[in-house]
């Protein structure tokens, strides 16, 4: 099951477990926190962009009996996320496609899916001279294979009327990627920042889009902050990781 550098992690708040691999790819606090931001009903389509090693996809799995499609690029990845599912024996419920998102209705039908949900690469493309040593990091964090467009692009094909995507994003993207979305029809409508400390600026941004939504209506949920001025967790962060106290 398990490959070289690889290991099992598991929230101790869930019974999912996943494979990681610090040297290819590991998921972090934002795929924890984008899955517990995702409003999904017991019986919704949904699916993953920019899957990763399918932390998101595997979390949603608690919320919904409907059927999860999980999209990765990179095969190293996409064979990770696809030997968790099976870990998981959640391969009646999780399928995973090895696929460029450019190439994404070639197995997932247009105007079909109810939610979408998306940890998408934050960062530009990397100049040549800044070229991240680790490829699977680089493609992860950097719009090198894809793009915040096309991203969207992609997510509005697959929604039907009145689905809903989840994005967790940069704060100094925010304007971006608001004006982006607004574009492939799109509509912001739920939104919450997360700050690392009390005092500190943002790092985060968790949005809700709804695809042909009317304008207009933004809620601005109240701010999630991670740890507290000695490091430790605070309550809400240490739930969604330990479970109840």
């Amino acid at each position: 099951m398990l490959k070289a550098d690889e290991r099992i992690d598991q929230l101790y708040s869930q019974t999912i477990k996943i494979i990681q691999s610090p040297s290819v790819f590991s998921f972090s606090l934002d795929a924890v926190l984008l899955a517990d931001f995702a409003q999904i009903r017991p019986r919704s389509q949904t699916v993953d962009l920019c899957a990763g090693n399918g932390a998101v996809g595997l979390f949603l799995s608690r919320k919904t009996k409907g059927s999860i499609a999980l999209v990765e690029l990179q095969p190293r990845l996409a064979d990770m996320a696809q030997r968790s599912v099976v870990l998981n024996q959640l391969q009646k419920q999780l399928t995973v496609y090895q696929l460029d998102l450019k190439d994404t209705f070639t197995k997932i039908a247009k105007d079909s899916i109810d939610v979408v949900t998306c940890n998408p690469p934050y960062f530009p493309p990397l100049a040549t001279s800044k070229k991240n040593p680790n490829p699977y990091l680089a493609i992860a964090r950097h719009e090198i294979a894809t793009s915040l467009e096309q991203i969207l692009v992609i997510t509005s094909g697959l929604l039907k009327m009145n689905g809903k995507a989840y994005f967790v994003y940069r704060p100094d993207r925010f304007n971006e990627f608001v004006t982006k979305a607004a574009a492939q029809r799109l509509q912001t409508k739920r939104v919450r920042l997360v700050y690392p400390k009390v005092g500190r600026e943002a790092n985060m941004v968790l949005i809700e889009l709804i695809k042909d939504g009317r304008p207009g209506g933004q809620r601005f949920l109240p701010p999630l902050t991670v740890y507290d001025q000695n490091n430790h967790y605070l309550p809400e962060v240490r739930r969604l990781l330990y479970g109840n106290d």
